[in-house]
C-alpha cells in the first residue's frame, strides 16, 4: 500500500519534468552573428585570413569583393557590390560586416 502511495505521489513530478524544461521565451530572427554591433566595425586582433574575410563578406550578400586589405586596427576593408551598388565594406574581428 505504501509503495502505491509513493508511486502515485512521484508520478506527476516525473511527468512534469519535460514540461518544466521547455522555455517559453521568444527568439528573435536576428542573431548576434547576423546583426552588427552598434559600434561596428570594432578594432581588435583579427584572425581572419584574406580568403576567410572574402568569404565572410560574400556570405553577407556582397559580390565582386576587391582591394581587400587589413588595417593596423585589425579591420578588413574592401570594395564590393551589394544589390547592384558598389561601395566600401568593412569586416571586424567579431565578424561584423558593415557598409562604409
Amino acid at each position: 500500500m505504501k509503495l502505491h502511495l509513493i508511486i502515485a505521489a512521484t508520478l506527476p513530478l516525473l511527468a512534469a519534468g519535460p514540461v518544466l524544461a521547455q522555455t517559453s521565451g521568444t527568439t528573435s530572427p536576428v542573431t548576434a552573428a547576423t546583426a552588427p554591433s552598434a559600434a561596428a566595425p570594432v578594432p581588435g586582433a583579427n584572425s581572419f585570413t584574406e580568403g576567410e574575410a572574402r568569404k565572410h563578406i560574400e556570405s553577407h550578400g556582397f559580390t565582386d569583393v576587391s582591394g581587400l586589405r587589413k588595417d593596423d586596427q585589425g579591420i578588413w576593408h574592401a570594395e564590393a557590390k551589394q544589390n547592384g551598388r558598389k561601395g566600401r565594406v568593412a569586416l571586424d574581428f567579431k565578424g561584423n560586416v558593415v557598409s562604409e
